[in-house]
């Protein structure tokens, strides 16, 4: 059996979607499964098993280009794809399995996509409270799973493998002290400075593990890189060289690399987060307006920590440069605290 994807376009839900893979992979062993998503995705999908090969969305996010795609679905049919999963919702989205001529073609509904899904799924969001859910129930017969109850469990979470060789090259080539153990921090947050625990919280908790004995390393985009210095250089003269302030020169690949070399990591609601959670990294995820009801850390080793309840769409919060008061609430003490219980318990293993 050959499948066609069409993937999502963010980090976290890049990650979540793997569930789907191993779902196809789990029910049919001998499938193809083929990702269409933007380039940027490769690293990913080159380190999920289940996936055959990652195919270059060449158009950008956004972009109707009805041509494009028409050229491009009709570049397809020699592959002879038997399925199709169409996972964003947009209309735009179901349009190259159409052109491709793929027989069944499954997504849910979405915006008006009658007729370019032959396997229309109607959502019943009540029923599939979590995003992972509602991507593996699409590798079921919709007869069969109604609710999230119908899942056959475990659901398969998304899961990264790097080996000691990748490790060990990667922190050659960023000069990683060896002798100290490191604890990774994504300080940075797609959307906006109100997904973000404050900067001064971060520094005082590396303050705190650097005195311990840790070495400190910061990821995320280059977008993220001030953020970092910021933590950074609000540490003492003594912690700065225990701090390696690695946002935006990082390949994505190289920055799973560098988070797997990592006892644990604390971060944001970020593609990075779900990134530790599918390398079942030791995390505190940390949450504030955007709620963990709906794409917390898959993993059993994550921590969620959040005060207050429902989702608010703010990008910038109320406080100085854009915090938001529910993050700035939780203190690096707390932090530390679940911190140090993840590190214990993976110690006892």
């Amino acid at each position: 059996m050959k499948i066609l994807v069409i993937g999502p376009s963010w980090v976290g839900d890049m990650m979540m979607s793997q569930s789907l893979y191993r779902t196809l992979k789990a029910a049919h062993p001998d499938a193809q499964i083929d990702v269409m998503a933007p380039a940027w995705c490769r690293p990913l999908l080159d380190r999920m098993p289940e996936v055959h090969q990652a195919l270059a969305m060449p158009l950008g996010h956004g972009a109707l280009e009805l041509g494009e795609r028409r050229r491009l679905g009709i570049s397809l049919r020699n592959e002879k794809y038997q399925r199709a999963y169409v996972l964003p919702n947009s209309f735009k989205s179901a349009l190259i399995p159409f052109f491709a001529r793929i027989p069944q073609r499954t997504g849910w509904r979405g915006e008006m996509r009658y007729g370019l899904l032959n396997d229309l799924r109607v959502l019943d969001k009540p029923a599939f409270p979590l995003m992972v859910q509602r991507y593996a129930a699409l590798g079921y017969d919709a007869r069969q799973i109604k609710t999230a109850a119908d899942l056959p469990q475990p659901v398969l979470w998304p899961k990264l493998a790097v080996s000691n060789a990748e490790v060990t090259a990667v922190k050659t080539a960023f000069s990683v002290d060896n002798t100290r153990p490191l604890i990774g921090f994504c300080p940075g947050a797609e959307f906006g400075p109100a997904k973000r625990w404050p900067h001064y919280h971060y520094a005082v908790l590396a303050e705190k593990l650097i005195s311990e004995g840790y070495q400190v390393v910061l990821f995320g985009s280059a977008k993220d890189n001030a953020a970092g210095e910021q933590i950074r250089l609000a540490l003492t003269e003594n912690a700065q060289p225990f701090c390696l302030n690695l946002a935006g020169k990082t390949s994505l690949d190289q920055a799973v690399v560098m988070i797997a070399a990592c006892h644990a990591v604390v971060s944001n609601d970020s593609g990075l987060m779900h990134v530790a959670a599918a390398l079942d990294k030791p995390l505190v995820a940390l949450y504030g307006p955007s709620s963990p009801d709906f794409t917390p850390p898959l993993s059993h080793q994550a921590k969620v920590i959040r005060l207050i309840t429902g989702y608010h769409k703010v990008r910038k919060g109320d406080a100085e440069e854009g915090y938001h008061q529910s993050l700035i609430d939780i203190q690096p003490g707390q932090v530390y605290q679940e911190l140090t219980q993840l590190l214990n318990a993976r110690k006892e293993l």
